[in-house]
């Protein structure tokens, strides 16, 4: 792969992060260009998937077809292969023939009787908050070469870099949409102190412990306990609404 094709790479691989919803949609698009990479350096039809791992996340499997998103499944279910191994190993791991390999036979087994003969594990350098590994299978044997599997090294580089970034744009909007929600929920709760200020004449410290008792007692969240005070005194449903909302 020259300069030139790497960059090609790199630009339509960050062209996918503007014209996807989300971090599966990126996975999609990302295997299916992988997918088109190898099949071009190969000259055989390769397929891909990827699984992503995240810290307090589930599993996230993509591919470049439907039945490569069943491929990787498999590694997962059995929780071994070449993806797996490549993640341990720090280094791209070779299946070079699935009736002959006597590692992870069970695995082999199954993707013989898919149709698979051979399997390129690559794994997707992340940082410590994350993990993924490309599978890459095709059909025959003798397709990932020693060359073949250095291209597949070089776009999982490129790749790791955009995941990168749609990762943590992910987390950023994970983190807004967590402070928005706070912020909505102490919302609530200030505007139900008002009332029973208005109401009881107390101060904001007495309002709070009547709501915080409130609580208690009906064993409910502070802010849904706010929220139902405002329902019965407005007659509006709903949590409060937050300045900054539109």
């Amino acid at each position: 792969m020259d300069t030139e094709e790497q960059n090609e790479d790199f630009q339509r691989l960050h062209q996918l992060i503007t014209s996807t919803a989300d971090i599966r949609a990126f996975l999609n698009g990302m295997t299916r260009y992988a997918a088109t990479t190898m099949s071009r350096v190969t000259g055989a039809p390769v397929e891909c998937g990827v699984t992503l791992g995240r810290r307090k996340r589930a599993v996230t499997i993509a591919g470049s077809n439907d039945e490569a998103i069943v491929l990787d499944g498999i590694e997962q279910s059995l929780g071994e292969g070449p993806a797996l191994a490549a993640l341990e190993t720090g280094g791209p791991i070779l299946l070079a023939d699935t009736n002959t390999d006597p590692r992870w036979p069970k695995y082999c087994k199954d993707l013989a009787l898919a149709g698979v003969r051979s399997v390129l594990g690559v794994p997707l350098p992340l940082g410590q908050d994350a993990s993924a590994a490309l599978n890459f299978f095709a059909p025959e044997t003798g397709v990932f070469t020693e060359e073949a599997t250095t291209e597949a090294q070089v776009f999982a580089d490129i790749a790791s870099h955009a995941l990168r970034l749609v990762l943590r744009i992910a987390a950023a909007d994970l983190l807004a949409e967590d402070l928005k929600a706070a912020m909505a929920r102490r919302t609530a709760i200030d505007v139900a102190c008002g009332m029973i200020m208005a109401q009881n004449r107390c101060t904001q410290d007495e309002a709070f412990a009547f709501l915080h008792k409130a609580s208690q007692n009906r064993n409910q969240k502070l802010h849904d306990v706010a929220d139902g005070i405002i329902s019965g005194l407005t007659g509006e449903t709903g949590p409060a609404t937050t300045y900054f909302e539109n």
